[in-house]
């Protein structure tokens, strides 16, 4: 139960230990900035004065300069005019002392004044009067020297009145005056500055008295954090009983807590199989399909086998027709193992026939067979790099694949394009390409620029059975082929597309190092090559129209109904069956297959004008799926692949039998 007293005390705590804490850090931020302050203002103060008595110092250094010079040049002159008057040569020799030292005191007044534009200017203006007035004297003094006494004294007559030396007068005068007025300025300075060092010496004295306080204060606060501190462990020691008995509460929460948990773990584990057991129901299903597709592609196949080796059996006197029969039953046969290998392929049960192979060699050697699988309207390009890097493959399979690939892009660039078969090398880290290990890699890329892949079409593109092309132009299991191949070699395989910009296919397979002796694969048994046979009676009889799309199957058809003796036309597409029966008004039956390109059997016979819903129909189906629905073959009869012969001929007898009986009840009736 909560202690209300307690509860006031832990409101009212905290914010007092944030007081207490922030007021000593609060003052001694205070004092630390008011001593910086006054510490800067002083330094400022100092550095004032400093300069100012320094401007002091050089005007003072200037105005003593200044009438030093103004005294020598008088001085020389004066002597000058001694020596014009007494010739004595000693008097000029003391002239020529007292300009050189004139001379000496305007270049020390230049050095003074170097860094102030004013008076430079002024003291470049007194140097250019000086040589102008020491050129004039110099030409007196030497005169004298050539006892020119008359023409000296004259030209010192002249220079007495001469511009220059009221010149240098007036220069000198303006230099004083200008430094007279600095030093009005700087005392002023000075003055303000002393003034401010007093004011800064009282601060001081404030701030120490501030400093005595703020100890003070500071004391105090630790006296009273000190006894906070003591309170705060009674406190601790209060709270540790309190703790002990929320440890207690907490102890028997914690075991309602596992009680629950291994509770949900078991309703976790329960739904687990659940979900696991939808899942393996939808793989069921999922095979069920699987089981389906490869049902109708196996009958079509098997119905060429049944059907040819019937046949040929008919005509196993006729040597030559018995071996055409034979070959074309071979041919089924090899479809159907074909079709097998993929299956195996893409569950990586079936063994690879292994060999070290050059992938260049191995696409080089296959480019006529790419050339005659995509057509002449699709440019191929061979990109081989290679080198000298193997690979340890089933070359089949490899081949299949490369086929396989062509001519998906082939369909995918509607048979006009450019291929391009681009192979490299790569080393790749463990993971950087799906689950392929670190190692050295052989790279096989197949791009395109057909109109490429959505993001659902690459979800889907390896699964078995799954296809985007038309019903009877593709078996879903190009794709399925290749991904089983490229597993079962312990590669990768990427496909990146997108709508309209093509595809480009990466196949990664594993660098083979040693060469082990190769094993060739052994391929299925071959037709035999065809021996006479003797000619069947032919035998007249219904005249039946075939629309079947595989052409395989059609030839067994007409075959078929041909030594059954009826007369047989047939094209190979449902929209073709319309202008048949307008060309061929006496057909006296259809015999149609189910799946078809664009539509199916029944849709077919459904579109036909009313003129030929008469004529009897024999639908001939080889998918279990086709039935499903037995409302869409009402009224017709029905032949499943693959068939007989003797099946055949008792489901077409069975048609016209019906539709005969049919038509006299009406001519009764």
């Amino acid at each position: 139960m909560a202690d209300p007293i307690l509860d006031d005390m832990e409101d009212v705590t905290p914010w007092k230990k944030r007081v207490d804490r922030a007021l000593p850090i609060l003052i001694g931020t205070s004092l630390f900035i008011a001593i910086g302050a006054l510490l800067y203002y002083s330094s400022m103060t100092a550095r004032d004065q400093n300069r100012a008595l320094m401007d002091q110092q050089r005007s003072y250094e200037i105005v003593t300069l200044s009438r030093r010079l103004d005294s020598t040049i008088a001085k020389a002159e004066s002597t000058l005019a001694r020596y014009v008057i007494s010739m004595d040569r000693d008097i000029g020799l003391q002239y020529q002392d007292k300009w050189q030292s004139a001379s000496k005191e305007l270049e020390a007044l230049k050095r003074v004044t170097r860094n102030d534009p004013v008076q430079r200017q002024l003291v470049d203006k007194l140097s250019a009067a000086y040589r102008e007035r020491g050129n004039t004297l110099n030409d007196i003094a030497l005169r004298i020297n050539y006892n020119q006494k008359e023409t000296a004294l004259g030209k010192f007559y002249q220079a007495s009145k001469a511009q220059s030396l009221a010149r240098i007068n007036s220069l000198l005068e303006q230099v004083i005056e200008t430094e007279n007025e600095r030093l009005r300025e700087s005392n002023v300075v000075v003055e303000k500055a002393g003034d401010e060092v007093q004011q800064v010496t009282k601060t001081y004295r404030l701030v120490g008295l501030a400093l005595i306080i703020g100890l003070l204060v500071l004391g105090w606060f630790v006296r009273m954090i000190m006894q906070e501190r003591r309170r705060e462990r009674r406190e601790i020691d209060d709270e540790y009983f309190r703790a002990q008995a929320l440890e207690a509460a907490v102890s028997a929460r914690t075991e309602e807590l596992q009680l629950a948990y291994a509770k949900l773990q078991q309703e976790s584990s329960e739904r687990a199989r659940a979900e696991e057991s939808l899942r393996q129901m939808q793989k069921m299903e999922a095979v069920g399909q699987l089981t389906g597709g490869i049902a109708h592609d196996f009958n079509n196949m098997l119905t060429v086998v049944v059907g040819g080796l019937e046949l040929a059996r008919k005509r196993v006197e006729d040597v030559h027709d018995a071996v055409r029969h034979i070959d074309n039953a071979m041919e089924g046969a090899n479809r159907a193992s074909e079709l097998t290998r993929r299956l195996l392929a893409f569950a990586r049960s079936e063994p690879m026939l292994r060999e070290t192979r050059s992938p260049d060699e191995l696409v080089q050697g296959m480019a006529d067979l790419i050339d005659r699988a995509i057509g002449d309207q699709v440019k191929v390009n061979l990109d081989l790099h290679c080198d000298d890097w193997k690979i340890h493959v089933d070359s089949h399979q490899f081949e299949n694949v490369v086929i396989n690939l062509a001519v998906n892009a082939r369909d995918a660039m509607e048979g006009r394009g450019t291929l391009t078969i681009r192979t490299g090398h790569n080393r790749l880290r463990a993971g950087e390409i799906g689950d392929c290990a670190a190692g050295e890699y052989i790279l096989l890329s197949v791009v395109d620029d057909g109109c490429g892949m959505s993001e659902h079409v690459l979800e889907h593109v390896f699964e078995p059975f799954f296809t985007t092309k038309d019903i009877g132009k593709g078996t879903g299991l190009g794709l399925s082929q290749v991904f089983g191949f490229v597993r079962q070699c312990a590669g990768e395989i990427r496909i990146t597309s997108q709508p309209g910009q093509g595809a480009k296919v990466d196949i990664y397979l594993p660098r083979h190092q040693s060469a082990p002796v190769g094993m060739q694969p052994a391929n299925i048994a071959q037709p035999a090559k065809p021996v006479a046979s003797a000619d069947n009676d032919d035998a007249l009889g219904v005249k039946i129209l075939v629309v079947e799309d595989d052409p395989r199957v059609l030839a067994q058809t007409r075959s078929a109904l041909a030594d059954l003796g009826h007369d047989c036309i047939s094209c190979d597409h449902p929209h073709k069956a319309i202008a048949m029966l307008q060309e061929n008004r006496d057909i006296e039956l259809i015999l149609s297959d189910v799946l078809m390109p664009d539509m199916t059997g029944p849709e077919m016979i459904a579109s036909l004008p009313p003129l030929y819903q008469s004529i009897p129909v024999v639908f001939v189906t080889g998918y279990a799926g086709d039935v499903s629905g037995n409302e869409m073959f009402e009224g017709h009869s029905l032949l499943r692949k693959p068939y007989t012969l003797m099946a055949l001929k008792q489901a077409i007898t069975q048609a016209v039998s019906q539709q005969r009986a049919l038509s006299s009840s009406v001519v009764q009736a």
